[in-house]
């Protein structure tokens, strides 16, 4: 599993394609991004780097860390498409439909209880997504939250 802008310009090389500036500038941005960034906010962080990127670059890039595996795109409920770093490992996402804020979590229990799910109905599970979609409970009461 590749995890870096070095490992992505290693693709780039094997499959002839030139590991520009602007492609590894993209490329270091989505892979470092621990939010789910949608295209807004990537071309924001893009542009504080490298205002030169231009934004057929940053969907051809994408485009391409995506093929290669790099990362995901997610598609939440009604909300622009976000990217974030592949994981081969499950996880879910909690979507604060406030906010917007994606919240990755992993949890071995919810794991083998949907692997249980499958046997029971017949099949080896090799993959499952989870989404969850919440707000705050403090905002669901209409009042600020406490401090501590």
């Amino acid at each position: 599993m590749a995890e870096t802008c070095e490992d992505f310009v290693l693709w780039c090389r094997r499959h002839h394609l030139r590991p520009t500036k602007g492609r590894r500038v993209v490329a270091t941005i989505v892979l470092h991004s621990k939010d789910y960034p949608d295209l807004t906010e990537l071309r924001s962080r893009i542009a504080a780097l490298n205002s030169r990127v231009s934004l057929a670059t940053v969907y051809r890039t994408l485009r391409l860390l995506v093929q290669f595996g790099l990362i995901e795109r997610h598609k939440f409920q009604g909300n622009p498409t976000r990217y974030g770093p592949a994981d081969k490992l499950s996880q879910g996402h909690l979507i604060d439909i406030a906010g917007g804020r994606v919240i990755e979590f992993r949890s071995n229990e919810i794991d083998k209880q949907v692997s249980e799910v499958a046997a029971l109905l017949g099949y080896r599970l090799i993959g499952h997504r989870l989404e969850l979609y919440g707000e705050p409970i403090d905002a669901a009461r209409g009042r600020a939250p406490a401090c501590p």
